[in-house]
């Protein structure tokens, strides 16, 4: 099997702290990939926070892959509501006071908290269990959900090997995770919503590696205690759930509303072309790691087009092919049409606006494994994925520019 990710970077020892890719010879060490939270960056509120140290109803954050002119491999763009777009972060992925670092904080520095670490490339722990490596048989599908009695969030995220388990006190952003591209979506939720969060991941099937629900809170969120109650690295696939998909709207702190698409194995079908796309009503550019076998090509039928995107460049900070990103999002070719020919938009599948990050490719083996999306119609998200889609695969085989692609199968 392809694995999902190239470990090419290579740790040093412990006492330099430091890791380096022997493949580029102008590759110098990186910065330390361990990094202990400071004072400053201790948030004490479980949310979404921005590099700012400001909490945030959500944000997504695209890590670009290695780069000629980015040697770390570890720069990254930061969106959160009400921006006007991506922006840079304000250091490397794993900097201790980034949006990424300051979010994931209170899973090491708080007691009584609730968190559930999934990921089915789970961290390794130096000893070869089944978290190990990559589990086949669990859902394809990657996140962080961290709660206490009033809030949380639900991390979802395309990195393997990440985030480390609490018991290592610290945060940290793992080798495995440099070369590529990544995504990250955070979502703020009351505590209310965390059962329903618990319910889609029981349909994924998630391997959990790492997990606590407080009794105190466990009257809540009985479905992620089911999840967690089966212990540390071992499957959830016999949580008792009969759905083989569902989707659920779920509403963030700030009213946000955003849509969780879950799918279990018996669903046995892509993720995309048979359920998103129809029920969004829109067409859909889709990015995923393509370095794996049995690929699904971009498919035309069923009324809805779903292509798959080839070059991209987020941001517009460089060009790249898509075999360099290893992160799982959708696009709609168009914006959103809600307002004036909506209908007329609607009825010719042209209706948009929506943007969907999650965990699971289009390939034949993740037609038979669970994992999700969850998807936000938002202008200025919509616009930061669409203009990073630049070259998509056609339905007759070709690459060409997306808006070429698209009207090759018959869309205006």
């Amino acid at each position: 099997m392809v694995l999902d990710s190239l470990q090419i970077c290579q740790w040093h020892p412990p006492e330099v702290s430091v890791f380096s890719c022997s493949m580029d010879p102008y590759m110098l060490a990186f910065a330390l990939l361990i990094i202990r939270l400071p004072a400053e960056g201790d948030a004490s509120q479980i949310s979404c926070y921005n590099d700012k140290g400001d909490t945030v109803d959500w944000f997504y954050l695209y890590k670009l892959p290695h780069h000629k002119s980015r040697i770390e491999g570890l720069q990254y763009l930061l969106l959160e509501k009400r921006s006007e777009g991506w922006v840079d972060g304000r250091g490397p992925v794993n900097d201790s006071t980034g949006a990424l670092a300051r979010t994931m904080g209170p899973l090491y520095e708080a007691d009584e908290i609730g968190y559930i670490l999934y990921n089915d490339q789970a961290p390794h722990t130096g000893k070869p269990t089944e978290g190990d490596g990559e589990s086949n048989e669990d859902g394809h599908t990657k996140g962080v959900v961290l709660f206490d009695k009033e809030r949380g969030f639900w991390l979802v995220h395309s990195t393997p090997h990440f985030p480390p388990s609490k018991a290592k006190g610290q945060f940290s952003y793992p080798s495995t995770g440099v070369i590529n591209g990544q995504n990250f979506l955070c979502v703020s939720y009351p505590l209310e919503r965390f059962q329903t969060i618990g319910e889609q991941l029981q349909i994924n099937q998630p391997h959990v590696y790492d997990c606590h629900v407080p009794p105190a809170l466990a009257s809540s969120v009985p479905s992620l205690v089911s999840l967690c109650g089966q212990g540390v690295n071992v499957s959830a696939t016999d949580v008792s759930s009969t759905a083989a998909n569902r989707s659920v709207t779920l509403t963030s702190l700030g009213g946000s509303q955003f849509i969780s698409f879950a799918k279990g194995a018996s669903f046995k079908n892509d993720l995309y072309h048979a359920w998103v796309a129809p029920t969004l009503q829109s067409n859909l550019l889709v990015q995923f790691w393509q370095r794996s076998r049995g690929i699904l090509k971009s498919d035309c039928t069923l009324g809805w087009t779903v292509l798959d995107i080839a070059q991209l460049a987020p941001g517009q900070r460089f060009t790249y092919k898509a075999t360099h990103d290893h992160s799982k999002w959708a696009v709609s070719p168009g914006p959103d049409t809600s307002s004036g020919a909506a209908v007329a938009a609607a009825e010719s599948g042209r209706s948009g606006g929506w943007v969907c990050v999650g965990d699971i490719n289009r390939d034949e083996a993740e037609e038979l494994r669970g994992g999700g999306t969850v998807c936000l119609q938002d202008p200025v998200v919509w616009k930061a994925y669409r203009t990073a889609a630049l070259q998509c695969l056609s339905c007759k085989g070709d690459i060409s520019e997306c808006d070429t692609a698209l009207r090759g199968a018959g869309w205006q």
